[in-house]
């Protein structure tokens, strides 16, 4: 059996004093997408800084392609495979949409080209018309698919989105969906974090959820579909 793509062993994060995650088991097998779900404030953007060495873990590791990142600069762990879009999208306001996206291109871990800029154009239309305008000018909508299309232009072995929906119009929304199923169907392995559980119920094709820090359900989005103990627990707002 192959090991996972992506794995979170035993994580323990704090903020200065404060444990924000407790002995974290999470992974992500190559072509998944997975949905962290949990409601505000349960430790998924927190899980997200610990993999992307932002936040490091003051215990367990964060192992990718079976070799363990934890501990290096984010940097070096961008260069070792992983796509990291925040919550707040970080464009540079004041560059163009094709500036944003070739600040972001590098080859993969292994020398992959697939990503660049033809194909990011062909995969987000949207982007290719506006190549010429700045950044700041976008909508928020456009915004999150120029951060997605930046963090793909890396040529990334996992994609980290951390809630792509939020503050989002709902056709926008589901504009983004349609693009995350397109990245799942061209094999792009996927770790979504979200409030919104019925946005990834379409999308993703695992959950697990977090609730105070520790992970508490894990399954196939199928399998959480028909759990309505477990949603109305950890899910409902």
């Amino acid at each position: 059996m192959a090991a996972p793509m992506l794995e979170v062993r035993g994580a323990d994060v704090f903020y200065g004093t404060s444990q924000i995650l407790f002995c974290l088991d999470l992974s992500v097998e190559k072509g998944q997408t997975m949905a962290l779900l949990g409601r505000n404030g349960a430790g998924k953007s927190t899980t997200f800084k610990a993999i992307a060495g932002i936040v490091p873990p003051r215990r367990g590791e964060v192992v990718l392609s079976g070799e363990t990142v934890s501990g290096r600069a984010p940097y070096r762990i961008a260069r070792a495979g992983i796509g990291y879009v925040p919550e707040d999208r970080q464009v540079f306001p004041e560059h163009t949409v094709e500036d944003n996206l070739i600040v972001g291109a590098k080859r993969g871990p292994q020398g992959e080209g697939h990503w660049t800029l033809t194909r990011i154009y062909e995969v987000f239309p949207l982007l290719a018309g506006m190549r010429t305008r700045t950044a700041g000018r976008l909508s928020g909508g456009e915004q999150q698919m120029l951060t997605i299309a930046r963090a793909l232009m890396g040529n990334p072995d996992v994609l980290l989105l951390d809630e792509p929906s939020e503050g989002l119009a709902p056709i926008i929304v589901q504009a983004i969906g349609g693009l995350i199923r397109s990245l799942r169907g061209m094999g792009v392995t996927i770790l979504l974090a979200e409030q919104n559980m019925h946005f990834c119920l379409d999308i993703a094709t695992h959950a697990t959820i977090v609730d105070k820090g520790q992970v508490v359900y894990r399954a196939p989005v199928a399998e959480l579909r028909g759990n309505t103990a477990i949603t109305q627990r950890y899910l409902a707002v």
